[in-house]
């Protein structure tokens, strides 16, 4: 999830607030947010039947255009909760030995976090003597992962994810410099089939939900409506409904709420993130944001609550998140 905090900076930024996180809930028939929906989503990965051996040594390119040698896989330290899930699910969880604080299902709980307020702490990855880190484009500071390589430990780092179309591609990525190309591509093929399968239940509608994204922190009174590359645009019209903020015309990544953006965007449904709505106390809360209680969406009470961890991954469990979108937001339609 580091990729979505970097975009809400530079929105935070924009709107001169400080950076944010985000949220739980639960969705009724009659709209009320009802968290079982997505908490089970979240829990926990499924990992490969078996577990690969990786093949090592192995060369590959790094996104940010260095080549990296990974010889050996023994000891791995994920630096997001996307690249973690990854290594897990490919049966590699036993050689994790780190998280980063959006590491969230439970195979990871248990691990040490070597981030501090999600800034990586080069002290605390190096005492654990990793053989490979895995990290994001966004992963920071510079001086931090600096400090990493210059103690000779291979870091690749790994595009963002901004899409479904990203899903299997990352998954090779990170399969291929772990020596495990075949597990990658079997899992990759396991995580594109069910959300094919997802994707045929859909129902079939003559008019799509316009559906926008919030982001939210209440502690912080930080209210952020999704626009253009907030990374929702890709899974709300997989679930066959609109990005009402990127629709409205909003194309920045998140701008701040506003009673005229939310009546631009018109949305029917609202998606958050469970923490998020809970930080502005539940579904009550959220209707008392400026302009909200004037949208259909608040109207109806119509919310769409996801868990952080997973909600904007695109990776293995992006099946549970579409399923949990769409169950939440045609319920008894379907």
């Amino acid at each position: 999830m580091r990729h979505l905090r970097t975009r809400v900076a530079g929105a935070l930024l924009a709107v001169l607030v400080f950076t944010v996180t985000a949220c739980s809930s639960d969705s009724s028939p009659e709209g009320e947010p009802a968290a079982e929906a997505s908490a089970a989503a979240a829990d926990r990965v499924e990992p490969l039947a078996e577990a690969p051996a990786p093949q090592l040594p192995v060369t590959v390119r790094s996104a940010d255009g260095r080549k990296v040698t990974v010889r050996d896989a023994g000891r791995i330290v994920p630096l997001s909760g996307s690249l973690s899930e990854i290594v897990f699910t490919l049966g590699l969880g036993d050689r994790v030995v780190a998280r980063d604080i959006t590491a969230t299902f439970a195979q990871a709980e248990k691990l040490p976090v070597v981030t501090r307020n999600h800034d990586v702490s080069a002290e605390s990855v190096l005492s654990l003597k990793p053989d490979l880190v895995l990290a994001e484009t966004s992963t920071g500071p510079d001086e931090a992962m600096g400090q990493i390589r210059d103690a000779g430990v291979p870091v690749l780092v790994v595009d963002p994810a901004k899409g479904l179309d990203d899903v299997g591609p990352r998954i090779e990525t990170v399969a291929r410099a772990l020596g495990v190309p075949a597990a990658g591509k079997e899992l990759a093929e396991r995580s594109e089939q069910r959300i094919a399968a997802v994707r045929k239940d859909i129902p079939k509608r003559t008019e799509r939900p316009r559906v926008a994204f919030l982001y939210l922190r209440g502690t912080a009174s930080v209210y952020l409506i999704g626009g253009k590359g907030s990374g929702a645009t890709s899974l709300l019209e997989a679930a066959g409904a609109v990005d009402a903020g990127a629709e409205s015309g909003l194309e920045k990544d998140f701008t701040a709420i506003t009673t005229e953006a939310l009546a631009k965007a018109a949305p029917d449904a609202i998606l958050v993130m469970s923490k998020g709505l809970e930080s502005v106390g539940g579904l009550d809360g959220l209707v008392k944001i400026p302009g909200v209680a004037q949208t259909p969406a608040g109207m109806d009470r119509r919310v769409v609550s996801i868990e952080d961890g997973v909600l904007l991954n695109y990776g293995p469990r992006t099946d549970d998140v579409l399923k949990s979108l769409v169950d939440q937001l045609y319920g008894d339609a379907k």
